[in-house]
């Protein structure tokens, strides 16, 4: 009988393909939970598929899980072969798994409502708009995805020369301004831009908040004492460059530091203590990968 070895390597994929697949089923949770009974209640309409299934549901009472389902299902028909396989196969799950749960919750908020709608609207936005955007970071931070408008930039961006931000912008502008069509109530489309603000900022920072960097040049004739300060202290690496000032000619030499946010403080309290005349600038890395950071996806 012949036995399958299993590589380390081969586990390591598959421990890492169950923790993503666990993080974007509680992130659709989340997501799913903001949507069901924080916001169909209140008759919001917001950008993307769901946005388009909410108005669905509010005219013809079609239940939100199977307009979902299909909407994005037929996009994905549509796009195909502007997509790649693993980008399908990850839509696909994900959709699959937001429609069943939505399909879930909906009737379930239906019955036993944990808000009064109308009651506190703009709380309920609120509340609504951070779980999707804390649920979709979820999912995105985990290579998930959830379709969507996503599918439709994929093809803006092969047959158009729109940009990503663009795009969205206009996608989801047309979607939550076609609710006065069924409300006739500017105030449903103020609350549809404050859901899709909410989200998106909170789905950023929970994208980007963990692994916020900033970058560090510092100038100052102590340099040797402040960069092995911050190796032994702080415990990041330090680039040393040299240069020199242009009006005075003389020799300049320059660090580079890349630190994590919150050990921005450190430097700076290092740096005063060595040299408080040091010049120093200070900038916000989008990101950093490597040795001591996160890792390149």
């Amino acid at each position: 009988m012949q036995h399958i070895v299993i590589s380390e390597k081969q586990k390591h994929i598959v421990r890492q393909q169950a923790k993503d697949l666990f993080f974007i089923t509680v992130g659709i949770l989340i997501y799913a939970v903001g949507y069901t009974a924080f916001i169909l209640p209140e008759e919001v309409v917001m950008g993307g598929v769901a946005g388009i299934s909410a108005l669905l549901f509010y005219a013809f009472s079609i239940p939100p899980a199977i307009s979902m389902w299909l909407i994005n299902f037929l996009l994905l028909f549509i796009a195909f072969r502007a997509l790649s396989r693993q980008f399908t196969v990850r839509t696909v799950i994900g959709v699959t798994i937001m429609s069943l749960i939505i399909g879930l919750l909906q009737p379930f908020f239906a019955h036993y409502p944990i808000i009064t709608p109308g009651e506190d609207k703009f709380m309920h936005v609120l509340i609504g708009g951070a779980m999707g955007g804390g649920g979709l970071g979820l999912v995105f931070s985990h290579s998930g995805s959830t379709g969507g408008t996503d599918i439709i930039i994929a093809l803006l961006n092969k047959h158009t020369r729109m940009s990503f931000g663009r795009a969205m912008q206009f996608i989801d502008i047309s979607i939550i301004s076609s609710s006065y069509l069924l409300f006739h109530s500017m105030e449903t489309i103020v609350y549809g831009v404050a859901f899709t603000l909410i989200a998106s900022f909170v789905c950023d920072y929970v994208i980007n908040g963990t692994r916020q960097t900033v970058q560090f040049i510092i100038i100052s004739k102590h340099y040797e004492t402040i960069a092995d300060q911050i190796n032994k202290e702080v415990h990041r690496g330090v680039t040393l460059i040299k240069g020199q000032g242009w009006y005075s000619k003389g020799e300049a030499n320059i660090l580079i530091v890349l630190a994590r946010k919150y050990e921005s403080q450190d430097v700076f309290n290092l740096i005063k203590r060595t040299d408080p005349d040091a010049l120093v600038s200070q900038s916000f890395c989008q990101g950093v990968f490597g040795e001591g950071f996160d890792k390149i996806k």
